[in-house]
């Protein structure tokens, strides 16, 4: 099973689901704008990514622009902006076992298997 952390209208989550949907793979797609992950799958995500909160925080987005750049969270704190401001996490963000990744790329894309 695959999970896609997903946003359908972000070019590089469509392709990174097209690509998902032509391995045959299972699929579970969590429109994560709709259905934000709780604190808990956050934290789980990313143990899996071996990444911090910041390290998944979308830096170019008005939001982070104007209301957090240059602010100092912990990671506690940023864990709850991202829940309550799910727009903030990178996107898409790709699960297969206890392994995950950010699918932006072409490299990443091949690492669906």
């Amino acid at each position: 099973m695959i999970i896609i952390y997903h946003n359908p209208r972000c070019q590089k989550s469509r392709a990174a689901l097209q690509h998902i949907e032509s391995i045959d793979a299972d699929i579970k797609i969590v429109e994560y704008l709709k259905n934000p992950p709780s604190v808990k799958e956050l934290k789980e995500i990313l143990e899996f990514l071996q990444l911090k909160p910041l390290d998944i925080v979308r830096k170019k987005e008005s939001l982070y622009v104007d209301e957090y750049k240059d602010s100092l969270f912990t990671d506690t704190q940023w864990l709850k902006i991202l829940v309550e401001n799910p727009i903030l996490i990178e996107r898409p963000i790709v699960i297969k076992g206890n392994k995950a990744f950010i699918a932006r790329d072409e490299i990443s894309l091949k690492k669906i298997k």
